[in-house]
């Protein structure tokens, strides 16, 4: 008998209507989605004037030889149900049964031209899903997520949930993955797309520091500022999967979602499980569009409005300074130094509190030591707020040292497998904070000393992998991680105006999950300035300068042992949200005095660097180059800094990007405010450029670009423009 016409990938036409489409900022996605049909979705990227009905006929496929009777076609989930090759984006089973899952649409709620939901259910295997599809009109960020329901009376083992499947332009041929290790977050891999699977997948128990939940797509001629290209993310702290896979075929597919312990998922009869929410967006402007796509909506639709009432404050942090040799005299010394260089927020970091004298013992013993604080920290908060600082404190609650009273009242209150021996990290072991009593008492201690101490700021730490998440015996990662949410938004609703920082050994913490709790992240313990660049320039691809904790670190720095000047280090650091991680006391009189004016460099354009748009430039593989762009055009700030020898005799043109053509700028050199070119003259003298600087037109600046002056490696150069009539 022969097979029945096949049109569109279904046995009959699809009705008109049958189809939704969302749009905002730029971005639309188009779903065929008919009731009692799969929910396909045709297309997702920049908008175009276009009907469901035509991007249908004109995917129109046709029997291959070897292949199915009638071409498979991906759904929003692609369950092993529907046939499809590739991997299922749900695998989800009632004691073995009911695997082979097939969603087919029920209901369509179409809540206005940004956000529908689509409501499926497979009634053989009694699983029921809500996907919602919302796009930000002002970021153009679409936002996915999936709701798996169980409707059986027998339990339901999830133990794959993608939050959608999305389909890849076949135009996109390379991948921007995002990798590195403590002390070198944010490392960007380029690799060639090709057939079969790219996969990271992530279970240290936090976003980690080498399996970051992002990718970017682009095409072979894809640049920082042209080109077709995507972005995607993960808004998730704990454990993760990201994979793309290219068929045979040629098509290509995205999925991030939660990666699961063995049997952690279980749901009762009408119990439910939420993925995390999976963000991405398009673009036709290259790189640097996606990323000022996804810091507006970061800025306008996750994080907490606390932190834009008033400039971010410039940070002194403690660390790198004492570690744990604290003294009462020395701290206050180091906070009227603060103060002289201009710090407005003092952070005294770990070894404060309980028997914390090294890192082996009283972590999770959380009051003021005695032996070291005979009158507690008023002494020192006091000192700092008389100076005109803001006070914050170093905790890392979800860790406990087995040398502490914690541990020896409570051994039963950490992460652990039965029969499976702890693995040791940094003397510590992960609290389980799905055990109510274990988020009561921390929430008790913080709440106690936030409110004695009045104190203005948290950095929240979490220095280690959490190998064994099991809590009586299951697997407990995804509870964990809500937990840690739940407990931060507790503290919020009992202090609104404390700001949080997110800090994981550095930069292993840094997501828009934590973000939609936290104020700020830190980067990386790595203050080595020529590693800051790298770093600084990897976390912007998703993170805005406004919440990236950049800091000026020793002249030698501890990790990587390397020597820079005082004006690199802080050249380095006034990216982002500033501060310092030194001991002033060994600074030289005369390198606190060019730390002074960086400072105050940063805090007369910081209103800038966090609210303009940020702009990565594609240059010579010895610079790194980035600015910010006022909304309107009307002022910039651009830096590059030089990190190795140049292979070629001449310094390059340095080409801006982001200003408007159209206008003239005032272009001068802001740092360092000294001549550092090798020779003279060179274009420092001739257009004056440490003085009152040169008018250029737009167009020159970007077409043409300015003539870098000869400089040394380990040196960073910062111009501002300014338009004139």
């Amino acid at each position: 008998m022969a097979d029945e016409p096949f049109i569109n990938g279904n046995v009959a036409p699809v009705a008109a209507g049958d189809f939704v489409i969302i749009r905002g900022g730029g971005i639309m996605l188009v779903c065929e989605a008919a009731i009692g049909q799969r929910p396909v979705i045709l297309f997702c990227g920049p908008d175009m004037a276009v009907s469901g009905e035509e991007l249908a006929l004109l995917t129109t496929g046709q029997h291959a030889q070897g292949g199915p009777a009638k071409p498979l076609r991906a759904s929003l989930l692609s369950e092993w149900g529907t046939g499809i090759s590739g991997p299922s984006g749900l695998i989800a089973h009632h004691s073995g049964e009911d695997w082979a899952t097939d969603l087919r649409i029920e209901k369509i709620t179409q809540h206005s031209s940004n956000h529908v939901d689509i409501e499926c259910a497979d009634k053989a295997a009694n699983i029921r899903t809500l996907h919602v599809l919302t796009i930000d009109s002002g970021s153009g960020v679409l936002s996915l997520s999936s709701r798996i329901t169980n409707i059986s009376p027998k339990p339901l083992s999830v133990e794959w949930c993608s939050a959608a499947v999305l389909p890849l332009d076949p135009r996109f041929t390379r991948l921007l993955g995002f990798s590195g290790k403590w002390a070198s977050e944010f490392q960007v891999e380029e690799i060639a797309l090709f057939r079969g699977g790219y996969i990271r997948e992530n279970k240290s128990g936090r976003t980690s520091h080498d399996n970051f939940p992002g990718l970017y797509a682009g095409t072979d001629t894809t640049c920082e500022d042209s080109g077709l290209a995507a972005a995607f993310h993960l808004a998730w702290s704990g454990n993760s999967r990201v994979r793309v896979d290219c068929s045979q075929g040629g098509a290509a597919s995205v999925q991030m979602g939660e990666l699961l312990l063995p049997g952690e998922i279980q749901l009762g009869p009408d119990e439910s499980y939420h993925t995390p929410v999976l963000k991405a967006c398009w673009s036709k402007l290259g790189y640097s569009d996606l990323s000022q796509r996804l810091h507006r909506h970061l800025e306008s639709s996750i994080l907490g409005k606390r932190i834009f009432d008033r400039p971010r404050p410039v940070h002194y942090n403690t660390w790198e300074a004492v570690y744990f040799d604290h003294s009462e005299s020395r701290l206050l010394d180091l906070a009227d130094k603060a103060a002289e260089v201009g710090a407005e927020r003092f952070v005294l970091d770990d070894g404060w509190f309980g028997g914390r004298r090294n890192d082996s013992a009283g972590l999770g013993d959380w009051w003021v030591s005695p032996e070291v604080y005979p009158g507690g920290l008023h002494p020192i908060v006091n000192r700092v707020r008389a100076l005109g600082m803001q006070f914050g404190l170093w905790f890392e609650p979800e860790m406990v040292n087995p040398d502490s009273d914690l541990y020896r009242n409570h051994p039963s209150w950490i992460l652990a497998a039965p029969g499976v021996d702890i693995i040791s990290s940094r003397n510590q072991y992960t609290l389980d904070l799905t055990q109510q009593a274990v988020t009561d008492y921390l929430f008790e201690k913080m709440a106690l000393l936030v409110a004695e101490y009045s104190i203005d700021y948290i950095k929240w730490d979490m220095n280690r992998d959490t190998h064994f998440p099991g809590s009586k015996g299951r697997g407990a990662m995804h509870r964990q991680t809500n937990a840690v949410y739940h407990l931060i938004a507790k503290l919020r609703a009992a202090f609104p105006t404390l700001e949080i920082e997110s800090c994981s050994s550095g930069g292993a913490r840094a997501d828009y999950g934590i973000l939609r709790h936290t104020d700020r992240v830190w980067t990386s313990d790595n203050n080595d300035a020529r590693h800051r660049q790298h770093i600084q320039r990897g976390a912007s691809y998703f993170l805005p300068l406004r919440v990236t904790g950049s800091h000026v670190g020793p002249q030698k720095c501890h990790i990587t042992g390397r020597i820079f000047s005082m004006e690199f280090r802080a050249a380095s650091a006034i990216f982002g949200h500033m501060g310092m991680e030194l001991d002033l006391a060994k600074e030289s009189p005369e390198d606190r005095a060019i730390l002074a004016r960086a400072i105050a460099l940063h805090k007369r354009h910081r209103d800038l660097i966090h609210g303009g748009r940020l702009h990565r430039l594609d240059t010579a593989p010895s610079m790194l180059a980035m600015g910010v762009v006022a909304q309107d055009r009307a002022e910039a700030l651009f830096s590059c800094a030089l990190l190795d020898m140049l292979v070629e005799t001449r310094p390059p043109q340095l080409r801006f990007t982001g200003i408007d053509p159209v206008k003239s700028y005032r272009i001068k050199l802001i740092w360092p405010d000294r001549n550092i070119s090798v020779s003279s003259p060179s274009i420092l003298e001739a257009a004056n450029l440490l003085g009152t600087g040169t008018i250029f037109s737009g167009a020159a600046l970007m077409e043409y670009g300015i003539q870098m002056p000869l400089i040394m490696p380990d040196n960073c150069l910062i111009y501002h423009l300014k338009a004139e009539n």
